[in-house]
């Protein structure tokens, strides 16, 4: 007997269909007719759900900017330490992109609609967000003594974004998001021992 999918579970099917052609098509090239070929329906079908792609896309926003602010909570309320929060909020960010590639697509995309501007403008304040979680767990970090105090939190953090940065780089290089979680653990580790209070000189 066929189970009839509820209106929630067909909408996050949707999305997931138009995240996943956006990574291998570019967000700009997708279409109704794509999403529905995906997923083997009508494009009538699709609009019941979605009336146009403007609130297609704003509801991607949400779920996407929803994943980014549960990385930052969860990183918050499951690392004991503020050392460990960042690295929690970092690998969380790695995973994230690793399970949503289309994500730095979007925030790079050109030749962008209204609608998918509106996302990747969200996306970035999201990421803001991120980032300033980041500075806050730094500067804990080094009044715990946990991290040295001789480099600027902010600093800090733009070397730990750039480590992201470079490793989702490498991964739209070679269309290969498994290079996130196969590296950045590692990668990560190196990095934080650089900052950690052991590395200090009397």
């Amino acid at each position: 007997m066929r189970v009839r999918k509820s209106a929630e579970d067909r909408k996050a099917e949707i999305e997931s269909a138009t995240l996943a052609l956006a990574y291998e098509h570019g967000p700009a090239q997708v279409t109704t007719t794509m999403i529905a070929e995906r997923l083997g329906m009508t494009q009538p079908a699709i609009y019941k759900h979605f009336p146009n792609k403007t609130e297609l896309w704003q509801s991607i926003t949400r779920t996407l900017g929803a994943r980014i602010a549960d990385n930052i909570a969860n990183a918050r309320a499951e690392a004991a330490t503020p050392l460990e929060q960042l690295r929690h909020l970092a690998l969380g960010q790695l995973r994230l992109v690793h399970d949503t590639p289309a994500l730095p697509e979007i925030m790079l995309m050109r030749d962008r609609t209204v609608a998918q501007e509106a996302v990747r403008q969200e996306i970035h304040a999201n990421m803001g967000r991120f980032q300033q979680a980041m500075v806050e767990m730094i500067v804990q970090s080094q009044k715990d003594g946990l991290l040295r105090r001789d480099t600027a939190p902010s600093d800090v953090a733009a070397l730990i974004m750039g480590l992201i940065q470079s490793l989702i780089l490498r991964s739209l290089v070679s269309r290969d998001p498994t290079v996130l979680l196969r590296d950045g653990d590692r990668l990560l580790d190196l990095q934080l021992s650089a900052f950690s209070q052991q590395e200090t000189r009397g």
